[in-house]
């Protein structure tokens, strides 16, 4: 799997691109306003862009916002500063996603992002963040009591963050969805350094936890059949990463399952008996086995995102 496409819609608005030379006919409507700039640009082009932005549409009317190439991001990281700087104006904002780019405008182990502490600093009433890319990402432990929903997109999750994110305090957040990747581009996240995570106490909230593209997706799933969170899920998803009959044996020995609503476990290499088994044997839950891989030969098992 690559990440080929841009998304269309975001936190429930349509995706709209701000043109600067074709002005928006209603500057008001709801929408989900796409800042990009090509690599090309670079230098200083992304805050013209903005400024641009700001001067068109209301800027109390936003409601969200997706960041796309702020040009040449596999050299320097977002610049944050046009965001924070922007808080006053932008009242509303509740939603934001940093690097929403493909693969062909730069790799997600290339993305270089910022310290966004800062960002939910300058953004007590934001609910929604999600992060693509993980390089030179900064995350100082926070509480921030309006976010609800998290997510980092990763080819590999550095520790520093995990950390940071584990001593953070987000009692509203419903949904945490973490792509941990792969060692060989920046993981070096361990299933022990998610044990405050899987130990639930600073999310009292937690409905949805994802623990996606996982390189190691057999030692989270034994990690899960005993955490403390799962009880209180709503949603599992353990999808794009190496998951074989080991791990899924393990979820199916440990703790029930039965009370999810959802399991999503797409995009695996499960044997054809376990794939059938799950939702046979976790039955009233919503079992996604869809996209069975076998390992291939020369490059065994691999996640579904990692360059």
């Amino acid at each position: 799997m690559t990440i080929n496409e841009h998304i269309t819609t975001f936190a429930g608005l349509p995706v709209v691109t701000f043109d600067p030379s074709t002005p928006p006919t209603d500057p008001a409507a709801p929408a989900a306003w796409r800042l990009s700039v090509t690599e090309d640009e670079g230098g200083d082009a992304f805050a013209e862009l903005a400024a641009a932005w700001l001067d068109v549409v209301d800027p109390t009317s936003v409601q969200a916002l997706v960041i796309g190439d702020w040009g040449e991001a596999w050299d320097r990281a977002f610049p944050v500063r046009v965001l924070v700087d922007a808080a006053p104006r932008l009242t509303k904002l509740r939603a934001v996603f940093l690097g929403e780019m493909t693969f062909e405008e730069c790799e997600i182990s290339w993305i270089l992002q910022p310290d966004v502490t800062p960002l939910l600093a300058a953004y007590p009433h934001l609910e929604v963040l999600r992060v693509r890319g993980t390089s030179s990402l900064e995350l100082t432990p926070v509480r921030h009591a309006g976010l609800r929903e998290f997510a980092i997109e990763s080819g590999g999750l550095p520790v520093t963050v995990t950390r940071a994110l584990a001593d953070s305090e987000l009692p509203a957040c419903t949904h945490l969805e973490l792509w941990l990747g792969t060692g060989d581009y920046g993981r070096d996240t361990t299933v022990d350094e998610l044990g405050p995570i899987l130990d639930g106490s600073r999310l009292p909230a937690l409905r949805t936890l994802g623990l996606r593209n996982a390189e190691n997706a057999d030692e989270v799933a034994a990690a899960l059949a005993t955490a403390a969170v799962v009880p209180r899920l709503d949603t599992l998803d353990l999808s794009l990463g190496t998951l074989t009959d080991t791990g899924a044996a393990a979820l199916l020995a440990g703790q029930p399952l039965t009370h999810l609503r959802r399991l999503d476990l797409h995009r695996h290499y499960l044997s054809a008996e376990m794939t059938a088994r799950l939702p046979a044997v976790l039955t009233g839950v919503e079992v996604d086995v869809t996209d069975r891989l076998e390992a291939d030969e020369y490059m065994g098992r691999y996640v579904a995102v990692g360059e």
